[in-house]
């Protein structure tokens, strides 16, 4: 049996997954938790991809192995390849005005669509950099490479591959490969602001006008491309180029043109498989590569599943008790309406706003209608995203930590108006890294799980009390 391995570095824990290269099957797997908050050092990642990998057995035996992770964080190595600051995550909103000063500079939201098939916001790496640039000099003038969180880890890990040993626990301490072997891949490469889908190429002029200067950016690898190999105890060890965390998501459930992907994760997105780039001069969809060499028109919002985590702390009771709770109620939540604006928002573009609860009575001060309001709150805002993509998907794929949810099951359809088909719970970002890594060894074909549909009557009222609500939000 020759096996691979798949990691997902997310924005709250490491898992790692070891699979039958030839079947997909789940041979064994480990995990361990990142630190909160919106910053992070990135040797915190790298200690708990470590456990990880050891909780999962190891790669003696393992030929190929991939990393995927959280995008659009900005990690910043100085010449020797020390980290210069804490990592800014995806959800860090400190610069929304940064944002809103190079969409202004560069002539528009649409000159900016059309350049990198986005427009930016605080999530993106371009406005981070921007940001180090106006607030840290002192840091911004010692960074000589920028990479992402997914690029640190694999040029990481293949420095501790080419070490000559698999012994796990003695990588704590390998020394940084050159900054000259940083790589990444096309997916999360179409996530900086910087780096082109419709092209393929890096547009260092924006780089350089975001942050005054252009350092060292990592080779940017096709999707079966190989980072390097090393020899472990069974043979090579080969590292794929790795990817995002919604670019290894599309590959672990199978999405395939016509599907639309909603995962409920720490951020909530709405992701298609198209077969051409995309550029919404709105800055809604953003238009990003996949990691196929197809594209991922992409809608994100900051708060899925902790939305549904602040309800469940609010009413005392843990996340299986809310479902409960939340089934408990009417459709509608007898007109409580809750905008789950936890974090800011990015879609809408938001990033001050706060969430706020509409249509409180006696008759709704209850656990469970607050429970009903939250999913549906949590729901309306991704079906504002799904709306936004302008496309007639031939299936919706709900996924993600919050799709375990019986009660998010059931109310999605009637939030969306469609059939919603739920994969069985897996870790489909940590199997999309196996599947790439599988890739190159020969190519998968994996068989796709068995799928429930779920179905009920759309309940329009929900979404127009939610829009009438969203309208009365402060940034």
């Amino acid at each position: 049996m020759t096996l691979v391995a798949g990691v997902d570095s997310s924005t709250q824990s490491c898992k790692v997954v070891i699979r039958d290269a030839t079947t997909g099957a789940l041979v064994r797997q480990g995990r361990a938790p990142h630190p909160d908050g919106t910053e992070v050092h990135p040797s915190h990642w790298w200690a708990a991809l470590l456990r990880a990998l050891e909780e999962a057995g190891g790669l003696d035996d393992v030929a190929a192995i991939s990393v995927a992770g959280q995008q659009h964080g900005m990690v910043c190595l100085d010449e020797s390849g020390a980290v210069v600051r804490e990592a800014l995550l995806w959800n860090d909103t400190r610069s929304a005005s940064a944002a809103r000063d190079l969409v202004t500079e560069l002539g528009g939201a649409q000159a900016w669509a059309d350049a990198v098939g986005l427009v930016p916001v605080a999530s993106f790496t371009v406005t981070k950099l921007r940001w180090l640039a106006e607030n840290e000099p002192d840091n911004a003038r010692r960074t000589a490479a920028v990479c992402l969180p997914h690029d640190w880890l694999t040029w990481r890990l293949a420095g501790a591959l080419r070490t000559g040993t698999l012994d796990i626990p003695s990588w704590a301490d390998a020394p940084p490969p050159p900054l000259d072997h940083l790589t990444t891949d096309r997916g999360d490469a179409s996530g900086t602001g910087y780096w082109s889908p419709a092209t393929g190429a890096y547009r260092t002029d924006l780089l350089k006008a975001a942050f005054g200067s252009i350092p060292l950016l990592p080779r940017v690898l096709g999707p079966v491309d190989e980072v390097g190999a090393a020899t472990g105890g069974a043979g090579p060890v080969l590292i794929a180029p790795g990817t995002g965390d919604n670019m290894a998501a599309a590959l672990g459930v199978g999405a395939r043109p016509g599907d639309v992907v909603v995962s409920l994760g720490t951020s909530g997105t709405v992701f298609a498989v198209t077969e051409s780039p995309s550029a919404d001069p709105t800055g809604t969809v953003a238009g990003f590569a996949d990691a196929t060499g197809r594209f991922l028109p992409l809608v994100a919002t900051l708060n899925a599943a902790r939305v549904m985590d602040a309800a469940a702390r609010i009413a005392g009771v843990g996340l299986d008790e809310l479902s409960d709770l939340a089934l408990q109620a009417p459709p509608g939540a007898g007109g409580l309406t809750l905008v789950p604006y936890l974090e800011g928002e990015r879609t809408p573009n938001r990033p001050t706003a706060t969430g706020s609860i509409h249509g409180l009575s006696l008759a709704t001060a209850t656990p469970a209608h607050l429970a009903r309001a939250a999913i549906e709150g949590m729901l309306c805002g991704l079906a504002d995203a799904l709306d936004a993509m302008s496309m007639r998907p031939e299936r919706v794929l709900l996924i993600g930590g919050a799709a375990r949810s019986e009660a998010v099951r059931r109310i999605a359809p009637t939030i969306f108006g469609v059939p919603i088909t739920v994969p069985p719970p897996a870790e489909y970002v940590a199997n999309g890294a196996a599947h790439q890594a599988a890739g190159l060894l020969a190519t998968p074909e994996w068989e796709a799980e068995d799928t429930v549909t779920y179905e009920a009557e759309a309940v329009p009222a929900i979404r127009t009390r939610y829009a009438r609500a969203t309208d009365h939000i402060l940034d």
